[in-house]
């Protein structure tokens, strides 16, 4: 036998792998990490927005239980409409509504609703209960969970930094 005649070859290795393009549990690794970092900041975004919300939940949540503990020494009237005006101020910057008392202000509170609970309903008791002697409420659990229903109904906003 010629090894010439045989007409062999050297061995040939194939070319080295490339690092580009990856392969496809790469892009699946990269396509979850984006997606996970939008959530991430989706939810941080929400959950700023939701911080004035959360701290007049808490300070309601506080409000009612003093109310039940001691009902005669707590001022729940003074208390809810002083609350109620401060998210509205800071919900509500260009509305003007610090300045709404009376029939205006219930109309104010009860612009996200359809059955009009604070004009038409226990809600009436915040239009002139600031103003006048502390008197004892007949439902003050209902006042506080159509105050608790209209702070749930409020506009996200993301918190103002102090300078």
């Amino acid at each position: 036998m010629n090894p010439a005649a045989l007409q062999l070859r050297d061995i040939h290795l194939p070319a080295p792998i490339s690092w580009w393009p990856p392969a496809p549990g790469w892009w699946v690794l990269v396509g979850l990490f984006i997606m996970l970092v939008v959530i991430g900041a989706w939810w941080r975004h929400r959950h700023q927005c939701r911080y004035y919300r959360r701290i007049a939940l808490s300070q309601l949540a506080e409000l009612e239980e003093r109310c039940r503990q001691t009902p005669q020494e707590v001022a729940l009237i003074p208390e809810l409409s002083r609350l109620l005006r401060h998210m509205a101020i800071l919900h509500y910057p260009s509305h003007n509504c610090a300045g709404l008392e009376g029939q205006q202000w219930l109309t104010f509170l009860d612009q996200p609703f359809d059955d009009a609970p604070f004009t038409t309903g226990v809600g009436q008791v915040l239009a002139r209960g600031p103003y006048q002697r502390q008197e004892q409420l007949e439902y003050p659990d209902q006042l506080i969970s159509l105050c608790r229903r209209w702070i749930n109904h409020l506009p996200a906003v993301k918190p103002r930094r102090m300078p």
